[in-house]
C-alpha cells in the first residue's frame, strides 16, 4: 500500500519532495498555487522542467493536485461560475504540465438553489471546461464532502449523478474522504457495516473510479456534518475504521493520503504515516 500526506511548496513547487521525503511519504498532494488567490502567475519552463527533474528523482507516485478552495462550479451566480470554470480550467492545465495525474476537487455549493440544479450546474461545466482541454492525462476525482450547509457531494448518488451526466466520464474518478463520509453519515467502523458502505459505493459509483482516499480522522462523530480533521486513531473514525477498510483488496491498491493537522511538521505527518502502515501491516492477511 502507499501512503502520503499533503505537503507545502513552500519555496517553489519543486520543494514538495525534500517536504515530502522528510514525512516519510510514497505519494503526496500539493496546491500548484495559492489556494485561496483566483489567478497565478503561468508557470515557468524552468519552474516545470526542476519539478518534472525532482519528481522522477524522487521516485514518488503518485501526485495529486488539490485546486483552490474559491472554485465553486454549482454557483448560480453568472459571475463566480465564469471566475470557477477558468481557474479550474487553469487547474488542469498546470497539473498537465507538471505531469500530475489527478486534480482533486469538491463538488461545490448550490448556495439555495436546491441540489438538483446544483449537479447539474457541475456537469455543465465540466462538460465545457474538458471540451476545450488539452490535457487527456489529467483525470479529475469529485471529493466526497461533509455534506455541511448546502455543500453537493455528501452522497455517493451526488457524485454518481455529476459524472452520469457528464459528456466525458472517463475524465472524472472520485476521491474518498474518510471524515467526510463518517460525518456525512457513512458507518464503516464495524466488518459488516464497512462492507455494506463500499458495496454501496460500487453499485452506485463503481470502485474502479475511487483513486485516492484522503485518511483523516473526524472530530465529530456519524452524521455530524461537521468538517473537522484530526490524527489518525484519535477521532470517530478510530483505528478500526482504517482496518476495516485496509482489509477490501481493492481498497489496498488505492493511495492514502493524509490531510490531518500539522501542528509539527513534518513529526505530526511522520507519526499519523507510520500508524497507518502499522493497520496496513495488521490487515495484510486478511485481504
Amino acid at each position: 500500500m502507499k501512503f502520503g500526506s499533503h505537503v507545502s511548496t513552500s519555496g517553489g513547487l519543486s520543494k514538495a519532495f525534500v517536504n515530502a521525503q522528510a514525512a516519510g511519504c510514497d505519494a503526496i498532494q500539493i496546491f500548484s498555487k495559492n489556494q485561496q488567490q483566483w489567478k497565478a502567475k503561468p508557470l515557468t519552463e524552468e519552474e516545470i522542467s526542476t519539478f518534472r527533474a525532482a519528481h522522477v528523482a524522487s521516485g514518488i507516485n503518485p501526485l495529486v493536485v488539490h485546486d483552490s478552495y474559491l472554485i465553486n462550479l454549482a454557483s448560480p451566480d453568472d459571475e463566480l461560475q465564469a471566475k470557477s470554470r477558468a481557474a479550474f480550467a487553469d487547474e488542469i492545465n498546470r497539473c498537465g504540465l507538471l505531469g500530475i495525474p489527478y486534480l482533486v476537487t469538491h463538488p461545490g455549493a448550490h448556495v439555495g438553489s436546491g441540489v438538483e440544479a446544483g449537479l447539474a450546474r457541475v456537469s455543465a461545466a465540466l462538460d465545457a471546461i474538458l471540451e476545450a482541454d488539452a490535457n487527456p492525462d489529467v483525470t479529475i476525482l469529485l471529493e466526497t464532502t461533509a455534506g455541511q450547509g448546502t455543500v453537493l457531494g455528501r452522497s455517493f448518488q451526488d457524485l454518481a449523478q455529476i459524472i452520469a451526466a457528464c459528456r466525458y466520464p472517463a475524465r472524472l474518478g472520485v476521491c474518498l474522504d474518510t471524515c467526510h463520509i463518517l460525518v456525512a453519515g457513512y458507518e464503516f467502523r464495524t466488518a459488516e457495516s464497512c462492507a455494506a458502505m463500499l458495496a454501496e459505493f460500487d453499485a452506485t459509483i463503481g470502485l474502479h473510479r475511487l483513486k485516492i482516499i484522503h485518511a483523516n480522522d473526524a472530530q465529530k462523530d456519524l452524521g455530524s456534518k461537521t468538517d473537522r480533521h484530526t490524527h489518525i486513531g484519535e477521532g470517530f473514525v478510530g483505528k478500526d475504521g482504517f482496518r476495516n477498510l485496509m482489509r477490501h483488496a481493492y481498497i489496498r491498491t488505492v493511495p492514502f493520503i493524509l490531510e490531518t493537522p500539522k501542528d509539527d511538521d513534518p513529526g505530526d505527518d511522520l507519526r499519523n504515516l507510520a500508524l497507518l502502515r502499522t493497520l496496513a501491516e495488521e490487515t495484510e492477511h486478511a485481504a
